[in-house]
């Protein structure tokens, strides 16, 4: 088995996120904490308590005292039986420094089986991924506060040095990233209070060579917290979250219009063709890189908004590095050096033009979330999370308990009997001293 096919089942079955190409660290994106899971997973302008050192590390700003929590769940229960996820995290002010806090996430992602190209066994090896982050916040203004993370990532998709097929791996890789978050307070007389963070940030993620390393999930996320309604012994939240995936990635095009994918290589010489009669070189004249790709870390950040529409150009649907080349006569296609479409009938000629800014804005995660307390006690959640492109929409339910210090807190995503997600049940703990 490729390393490409081990990264495909252990880590591509995992989120079922709307990711269009291969990516590392996607675990980073499992939201913790049951509170969180019954509000479909809206938070990041509410982070009032230690799971912000995930969500939003400036909500740590805002809070008093000392505090350590902590989630376990079985992950995907409609897809494996063996995979599990779990979150520890904690926050501690310092006096006339800020708070500090931090979590540890583990993802056993199970028991995986090594085969050869023939599909022999050749025994079998756990897949697994680990983070630790450190968070720090303070307080800007009375009704403000900015917060960071630093997190280390280890990864173990395989056992180290193993031979799989022709290919050798190291099967692990250790990487680092970090996280920037802000949140302001007390709009419209203390009424709306609006959050942003940027998660993930940092360089791609290499198992085996830089050719075929992988982005980082870079993320930014922004929403706000509407308090509806207040009293003694009652309070009403709704929440609204959106995240935009901050990677800048692109299909086999064609930039230039010349019909062709590559052809020359970085510093835009023509490369010859090869003796099967294929183009070779990925670049065109003018040194873009027209094979399929990602942006670096630090450049994804600003083309993540553009590659859906503005950049690149037609699609090389079937990879014959060729834009069309036929016409489709009927049920058949006819060789026409000017068609526009490929050998099995895809129309590739003008689908650059036919992109516009409507798949960015479907590419947005959208999570909506209700909460109701009860004289700071008992809480009841609802949510929705919609993800267009990953087709996931799924409603949320939850509910919790807070007495004395401590605190419960259940979540449950309602899906279809058929999709990975059903019987999701989240259940975490919090204790205040």
């Amino acid at each position: 088995m490729k390393l490409n096919k081990v990264i495909n089942l252990a880590i591509g079955s995992l989120m079922l996120m709307s990711v269009a190409f291969s990516q590392s660290a996607l675990f980073l994106l499992i939201a913790p904490g049951a509170r969180a899971g019954g509000m479909g997973e809206a938070q990041v302008a509410l982070a009032d308590d230690s799971y912000a050192t995930y969500w939003n590390p400036a909500g740590l700003g805002f809070q008093r005292g000392y505090e350590v929590s902590g989630m376990h769940v079985n992950w995907l229960p409609g897809l494996v039986d063996d995979m599990y996820y779990d979150f520890i995290g904690g926050r501690f002010p310092v006096d006339g420094l800020g708070v500090f806090g931090g979590n540890i996430i583990y993802l056993n992602a199970g028991e995986q089986q090594y085969t050869d190209e023939n599909g022999n066994s050749l025994g079998t090896f756990i897949t697994y991924f680990m983070s630790a982050s450190g968070s720090y916040a303070t307080m800007l203004s009375d009704h403000s506060s900015i917060g960071f993370n630093f997190k280390l990532l280890y990864q173990h998709l395989t056992d180290p040095e193993v031979q799989v097929g022709d290919e050798k791996t190291k099967g692990t890789a250790l990487n680092f990233g970090f996280d920037v978050g802000y949140l302001s307070k007390g709009y419209f007389n203390n009424h709306l209070d609006l959050g942003g963070m940027i998660a993930n940030v940092g360089p791609k993620v290499i198992f085996n060579d830089e050719a075929q390393a992988d982005p980082m999930p870079t993320n930014l996320k922004l929403g706000f917290n509407l308090k509806v309604y207040e009293s003694k012994f009652n309070r009403l939240n709704i929440l609204y979250d959106v995240n935009k995936l901050l990677v800048g990635t692109y299909a086999s095009m064609d930039w230039d219009d010349d019909g062709i994918i590559g052809g020359y290589d970085k510093e835009g010489i023509l490369q010859e063709i090869d003796a099967d009669g294929a183009i070779t070189g990925d670049y065109n004249a003018e040194g873009q890189i027209e094979i399929a790709h990602t942006d670096s870390w630090w450049k994804g950040i600003f083309t993540s908004f553009v590659d859906d529409w503005y950049l690149g150009g037609d699609r090389d649907i079937d990879l014959d590095r060729i834009i069309g080349g036929y016409d489709v006569v009927g049920d058949t296609t006819v060789a026409n050096p000017d068609g526009l479409y490929n050998i099995k009938g895809d129309l590739e000629g003008g689908t650059g033009d036919a992109r516009s800014i409507t798949a960015e804005l479907e590419s947005l995660i959208h999570s909506f979330g209700l909460e109701y307390w009860y004289n700071e006690m008992f809480a009841i959640r609802g949510g929705y999370y919609y993800d267009s492109v990953g087709k996931i929409t799924t409603p949320t339910v939850g509910a919790g308990l807070r007495y004395g210090n401590y605190g419960f807190d259940f979540g449950y995503t309602v899906a279809e009997e058929t999709h990975p997600q059903n019987n999701t049940m989240r259940f975490s703990l919090m204790l205040k001293f």
